[in-house]
């Protein structure tokens, strides 16, 4: 199911995201930007797990809508991390790839959720 796949691929990235951060701080000395990327980085999986536990349908779809801003918000500071040459391009097309990749996903489910919240029918398209 997707929402596994989003719960895993969230996981994954988030360490990956670490580690950035750790190598932001040990190797470039930069502790700002690379905190503004901890957080959001991290907080998309933070927020994808715990809609596994919502209260409510409306509580699960918060939960994945607050994943997508966050992940949204992620692309921007390795934009910016990259454009100020703190980060390869490499390491850069990389990360924001895994994170567009989770944007998708986060789009897609939030889409049927909402179709099926308003009754409409899916299709796998």
């Amino acid at each position: 199911m997707a929402e596994g796949l989003i719960q895993k691929k969230s996981r994954d990235f988030a360490i990956r995201i670490i580690g950035c951060y750790k190598f932001l701080c040990e190797k470039k000395s930069e502790y700002v930007l690379s905190k503004q990327l901890l957080r959001s980085g991290t907080s998309i999986g933070a927020n994808a797990h715990e809609a596994v536990n919502a209260q409510s349908r409306a509580d699960f779809i918060s939960k994945y809508s607050i994943s997508l801003k966050e992940a949204n918000e992620t692309t921007y500071w390795l934009d910016i991390l990259q454009a100020s040459n703190y980060i390869d391009k490499e390491h850069f097309e990389s990360l924001n790839n895994d994170c567009n990749e989770l944007i998708k996903l986060l789009t897609s489910a939030l889409k049927k959720l909402k179709q099926s919240e308003r009754g409409e029918v899916t299709s796998d398209k």
